[in-house]
């Protein structure tokens, strides 16, 4: 077996086996950011062939870690040894010419671009793509077809699944010469069927002798697919285990320093009586005027929480979006508590009993500018609860605030401290904490836990799970297949903007669930995928 590395087109080489490369061996790694050390004296080995999980807290160093193996960051002190000649990589471009690729969360590709397109932007001249394009796609088609990597390479990045999309970040790396990948939380926006898939793939180019990092917080991943795993608590090594001696439990301990808690049991949701919130043949335009979501009907009742599944980019931005306010409905009511909420503005919504936790904190849920105090009081200020003759009563605020900190056990519990410099779990906390603290009659929660660790995620079930305690109705809205199965009374899954299965969590069928993700198992919606896979236009 050989790979190749573009140097210009026409001019292939063939380079070394994954092999002849030998170990990655990472000894010592210092990095501080001023007083923040983000790795400690950190040791790291990827042996040839193997599947290594880097498993972590958020802000324990992991994805420093990687950085610095990629050469998106230059380490303090310590050395990187490949194949047992020292290295110090300056950029990017030096870590691909030692055969390192790294597969970022968000991906790097141009949407308007075809797939050979991306594969090879920046290997070649523009001139080249121009003149041979046929040349240059077919040699694109064939390290695809290679690696066992189904992508037609040229078919516009924007026409793909996530999953493909993902499949084309590989093969930008596997094209040029790559033997060592790195992947960057993988599984965040696939479904089951994907997340196979994909670790089908990374199995095939492990048995090729091709080494892979797999960055994540999701401890079942580790469980199926890793050979061994590294576990950074605080910046430091808490364990390195091969496969056969870890399990969920030990890696969670080894992570956080304590045993998960249990979920606490739940009452029986009152579904004998009438829905709390319904919706109704709602329809929401997408890109390019096409239907994102198309006849959507639903209920939740008091004390239900409803899961919301499906692959990213089938309809669940845009249902979550129109609910809110944020984007036009184009027909369909929305009702809570027999009141029409149906295109009314967030502030109506607020007003009505309806919280949100938006699918992006950063951008939706916080002004990052603003202090902890501050952005807990937004959603009270227009009521005037903060208010007297028209001026704001700072000293209130910042009361309410440590109250809410001293609750939802935000750290650091400082009201005055811009929200920005908290961790993304913190973050996530005052978000909580301020949607929370409304009492609710509805809450819809977009990606509560997204990018959160272990213990973070606990921490938000558990309050996700005493709103639906309280009596409120919960439309949760999660990639995370075993959250909404943990979480959830009912799920219902979106495919290309519709309903394509519901069923109690008691009696759904996993097989059922997972073919209507993939838009399998006859009917309507297998119509409409072989008319975008023949060149149609996709739905979302």
């Amino acid at each position: 077996m050989y790979t190749l590395t573009i140097v210009s087109f026409g001019e292939q080489r063939e380079d070394a086996t994954p092999e002849a490369r030998g170990s990655i061996v990472m000894r010592g790694i210092t990095k501080a950011y001023g007083a923040t050390i983000a790795n400690d004296s950190v040791d790291f080995e990827l042996r040839p062939g193997e599947i290594h999980a880097l498993l972590g807290e958020n802000g324990a160093g992991k994805t420093t870690l990687m950085n610095i193996l990629f050469g998106l960051v230059a380490q303090d002190e310590g050395e990187i040894v490949i194949g047992g000649e020292p290295v110090r990589f300056a950029s990017p471009h030096d870590a691909l010419a030692r055969g390192i690729g790294m597969v970022h969360q968000q991906f790097m590709l141009v949407q308007n671009f075809t797939v050979a397109e991306n594969v090879v932007l920046g290997a070649i001249s523009k001139w080249n793509m121009a003149f041979r394009r046929a040349e240059v796609e077919r040699g694109v088609q064939e390290t695809a077809e290679r690696y066992g990597l189904a992508v037609v390479a040229g078919q516009r990045i924007r026409e793909l699944p996530v999953d493909a999309q993902q499949r084309v970040e590989i093969l930008k790396l596997l094209y040029r010469g790559a033997t060592i990948l790195i992947l960057d939380e993988p599984t965040s926006f696939l479904g089951p069927a994907q997340v196979d898939r994909l670790f089908g793939t990374l199995k095939e180019l492990r048995d090729t002798g091709h080494s892979i990092v797999i960055v994540t917080h999701k401890l079942r991943e580790v469980m199926a697919v890793a050979d061994r795993v590294t576990v950074l608590k605080k910046g430091r090594n808490v364990v390195t285990a091969e496969r056969g001696s870890f399990d969920e439990r030990m890696l969670a301990v080894a992570m956080t320093g304590r045993d998960l808690l249990a979920l606490p049991p739940r009452t029986k949701a009152h579904l004998d009586e009438a829905a709390l919130f319904r919706v109704r043949d709602l329809v929401v335009h997408g890109a390019r005027a096409l239907h994102a979501v198309h006849g959507v009907s639903f209920d939740i009742h008091a004390g239900e929480i409803l899961g919301i599944a499906g692959v990213e980019g089938n309809g669940q931005r845009e249902l979550v979006d129109s609910i809110a306010g944020i984007i036009k409905v184009e027909s369909g009511t929305v009702v809570l508590d027999g009141q029409e909420l149906t295109g009314v503005s967030p502030q109506r919504l607020h007003a009505a009993g309806v919280s949100i936790i938006p699918e992006d904190r950063r951008v939706w849920g916080l002004v990052l500018d603003m202090t902890v105090a501050e952005n807990l009081a937004l959603a009270q200020i227009p009521g005037g609860d903060f208010s007297q003759r028209g001026i704001l009563r700072w000293r209130d605020v910042r009361m309410r605030a440590r109250e809410l900190l001293e609750l939802y056990d935000v750290r650091p519990a400082d009201p005055d401290v811009p929200v920005i410099s908290l961790s993304g779990g913190n973050q996530q906390k005052v978000v909580l904490a301020r949607e929370l603290a409304r009492d609710p009659k509805l809450l819809i929660a977009a990606h509560p836990t997204h990018g959160l660790d272990v213990g973070a995620t606990e921490y938000v079930h558990r309050r996700l799970l005493e709103v639906r305690e309280s009596g409120s109705a919960v439309m949760l809205v999660s990639h995370d297949l075993d959250e909404l199965l943990k979480l959830s009374d009912r799920v219902l899954v979106l495919f290309r903007g519709r309903v394509r299965y519901e069923a109690p969590v008691s009696e759904l069928s996993m097989d059922e669930m997972a073919m209507a993700m993939a838009g399998t198992g006859g009917g309507a919606a297998d119509a409409e995928l072989a008319h975008v896979g023949a060149g149609g236009d996709p739905a979302t």
